[in-house]
């Protein structure tokens, strides 16, 4: 059994640093590593390269304006920038909404904040994963200060209606806050046509390095900082600048914008549903969770009641393969899913669920040696 997988397909999780973007980053750590804060000419010659990344990553999501872009460590960094800097900057109001199905980021801090005495109401979304938007627009009210929601599931890849949703805020007057790490760079996302005031953004799901991220912060939305001290980042987020993987982000956006202009990612969508149908052909009582609704090209969530999920992707990976059961920060837990539960799977369906997730390099012979793989797998289960 080789230690490595071979076949790599948790690149929700996070994905390889491609060679370009680390081609990109190593100047920044051997000729060009002065503080970009600096006055001096060494220092002030690094300066140039933060402006062309946040233009980059500007590009990718078409913002208006580069300066919309403040770097961050990552995205929840950026989730905790954009919903905590929302709230201190707007004390009196103490109503936040958000779904029942988001990443543990936002599902993590808006537990705590109930907490501290904010009331938070959490929508549902259908057995296709899908929110109910008439559940939003009846939630929000007078104290409502902002709205936290996904724009893409991390666990089963459905695609929120941000738009729609976007719609609704704009027309009570209240911030919204998309948390799009699992979207970027593999959907187009146009701001000018959603009126979001604040996105998520994280570099290692699109093939930057971890430790990076951006939160959009469109013009004339208040947002209080969470790291005080320097004059970084338009006093929004003190501390050095990560230059080097400032320098990684930009490039990512540039490479993801490519590939997305160029319609890369609707082979890779192909890929994933010839997999799937492989799957349901051999195993007609197999639920893809999500398949009915508007989902990430490169995303299958896969249910087999009755098996464990878990043993399922530890045999993958004697095979080779690198699957999971769902989302890499729950990983290991013995509950079921929270997404799955709101999506209204039972136990046994929900702990027999694992998820592939493809790249753009990944190929139709790998899936096709993924699917037999499988196939043998929950045979060997079934038959226990």
């Amino acid at each position: 059994m080789s230690l490595f997988a071979v076949i790599y397909l948790d690149n929700n999780a996070t994905t390889r640093v491609l060679p370009e973007i680390l081609e990109a980053m190593l100047p920044f750590y051997t000729e060009l590593w002065g503080n970009p804060s600096s006055l001096h000419q060494f220092g002030a010659q690094v300066a140039p390269h933060l402006d062309k990344a946040r233009e980059q990553v500007a590009k990718l999501i078409e913002a208006q304006r580069a300066n919309e872009i403040t770097f961050t460590s990552g995205g929840t960094e950026s989730t905790h920038l954009a919903i905590l800097g929302t709230l201190k900057a707007n004390p009196i109001k103490k109503h936040v909404v958000t779904s029942q199905v988001e990443h543990s980021s936002v599902s993590g801090l808006c537990q705590s904040l109930e907490k501290e005495g904010y009331d938070i109401t959490y929508i549902g979304v259908d057995s296709n994963g899908n929110p109910d938007l008439k559940q939003l627009e009846a939630a929000t009210k007078k104290e409502t200060v902002l709205v936290s929601i996904m724009w893409a599931n991390n666990e089963t890849g459905v695609l929120f209606p941000i738009e729609e949703v976007a719609t609704i805020c704009d027309s009570k007057n209240i911030t919204l806050h998309v948390d799009a790490t699992q979207a970027v760079g593999k959907i187009p996302i146009d701001l000018r046509k959603a009126p979001v005031h604040l996105l998520s953004i994280s570099g290692h799901k699109f093939h930057a390095p971890k430790g990076i991220g951006a939160l959009f912060v469109r013009r004339g939305t208040k947002i209080n900082p969470l790291v005080l001290g320097g004059h970084q980042e338009r006093g929004r987020r003190a501390g050095t600048e990560n230059v080097a993987g400032i320098v990684g982000l930009g490039k990512a956006a540039e490479l993801a914008q490519k590939r997305i202009s160029e319609k890369i990612w609707r082979s890779i969508e192909i890929l994933r549903d010839q997999f799937e149908e492989k799957i349901i052909q051999k195993f007609p009582w197999t639920q893809i969770n999500g398949k009915n609704a508007k989902r990430l090209p490169n995303t299958s969530s896969l249910s087999f009641e009755g098996l464990n999920g878990e043993a399922i992707c530890l045999l993958l990976s004697e095979e080779g393969i690198a699957a999971s059961t769902g989302s890499a920060c729950s990983a290991g837990t013995l509950e079921p899913s929270h997404v799955l539960k709101a999506m209204g799977l039972n136990t046994k369906k929900a702990k027999g669920t694992i998820r592939i997730s493809l790249s753009f390099e990944t190929t139709q012979e790998e899936m096709e040696q993924v699917a037999k793989a499988l196939e043998k797998i929950i045979q060997r289960l079934a038959s226990v």
